[in-house]
């Protein structure tokens, strides 16, 4: 399996993608760690499909579940340039993610390490292993540079 940084690099492109399509810049894409295969690739998609649930992290699980046949996606790692919200986090912990790798740290949205802190709460049934700050300056600046460039219009 390639590493981390390898892997966040394809959110980052995802995120781009998204950006370019006018949504707020997160990636994400499920992995599978046995063979390392990219089993979902995905750009944040809330506006352009209205849907205030397609994050990227849950349009990844959607796109990985439906493609292996199993709402179940124990072992899989995903990959996501933004620390998770609260929604998001809940559905990482129904899919049975096994590892949640993510780039910038979110104060204000962020469930994993900020705000509710999903996966410590004892209704959390899942928990999977964390990995925070995986190329995280990369991660933060394509937020920071669309949420200025939206200010400026």
């Amino acid at each position: 399996m390639k590493s981390d940084e390898h892997y966040m690099r394809q959110c980052i492109a995802q995120a781009q993608a998204a950006s370019l399509r006018g949504e707020v810049p997160v990636g994400a894409i499920i992995v599978d760690p046995t063979s390392g295969d990219v089993l979902s690739a995905v750009g944040n998609a809330p506006i352009s499909i209205c849907d205030p649930t397609a994050h990227a992290e849950i349009l990844a699980i959607r796109d990985a579940a439906h493609k292996l046949d199993n709402y179940r996606l124990t072992g899989l790692h995903l990959y996501v340039t933004l620390e998770p919200c609260a929604m998001c986090a809940g559905a990482i912990a129904q899919a049975r993610i096994g590892r949640v790798i993510y780039g910038a740290s979110d104060v204000k949205g962020g469930a994993v390490e900020n705000g509710v802190q999903y996966f410590k709460s004892a209704s959390c049934h899942s928990k999977p292993e964390i990995r925070a700050g995986v190329l995280a300056d990369e991660c933060a600046l394509l937020l920071t540079q669309f949420f200025k460039a939206r200010r400026k219009k």
